[in-house]
């Protein structure tokens, strides 16, 4: 079954595309949406979001939700896919909205980490052989300083979580926002290079290129 997938680079949505493949699901396409709530830091590295992309082997495409939700379903019925993949784990609200979308356009929704425990799902993606970077952090709960921090194995987990009592796992809240490096789905691996330190009325976030 061809499917699109949505994608940010962060460790949810790739995951969710890991585990649907290894399902059967064949995705050709990745998107990446523009967000009219705030800023994404992921939207604004797209540079970068494409050179994950490619090291994918995958098509990447981008959707303005500023647009509305109408046309975002009509763009996904003119696409040869029949179900859309997403990385939700916890949010319901957005769950529902992309079960609406996915009604509306004909498609089947796949949804394979949605009402996982966070810090279950977190430990099995580093098992998986997965790495991530943190490049935002909500400054109203974690410093600026935690920027750059990359999760490599368990033990970086678990000393983040020490270091931050109250915090999910995965951010699921937005505490934080990632970008993988490395991947059973990429053809090698990057490094995060941090350009610059941006901030605003939530976020600090990165800059950045993956090389």
């Amino acid at each position: 079954m061809k499917a699109i997938a949505l994608f940010s680079g962060g460790k949810d949505g790739l995951y969710a595309i890991y585990l649907a493949q290894k399902l059967g699901y064949d995705v050709i396409y990745l998107l990446v949406l523009k967000t009219t709530i705030g800023l994404s830091p992921h939207y604004e590295n797209l540079h970068s979001l494409r050179r994950l992309a490619n090291s994918m082997g995958k098509a990447m495409l981008t959707f303005d939700m500023s647009q509305g939700t109408e046309k975002l379903i009509e763009n996904l019925k003119a696409l040869s896919v029949e179900a859309i993949i997403a990385g939700d784990v916890k949010i319901e609200d957005h769950y529902r909205w992309l079960e609406g979308i996915a009604r509306e356009a004909g498609l089947k929704l796949v949804e394979p980490l949605f009402g996982m425990d966070t810090h279950e799902l977190a430990k099995e993606i580093l098992k998986e052989g997965f790495e991530y970077s943190i490049i935002a952090v909500d400054k109203r709960k974690l410093p600026r300083e935690l920027l750059g921090y990359t999760f490599r194995s368990e033990r970086d987990l678990e000393e983040f979580l020490a270091k931050n009592p109250g915090i999910d796992p995965l951010g699921e809240y937005g505490e934080f926002h990632t970008v993988v490096t490395k991947s059973p789905l990429y053809t090698r691996s990057f490094e995060l290079k941090p350009i610059s330190i941006e901030e605003d009325e939530r976020y600090y976030w990165l800059r950045f290129d993956v090389i």
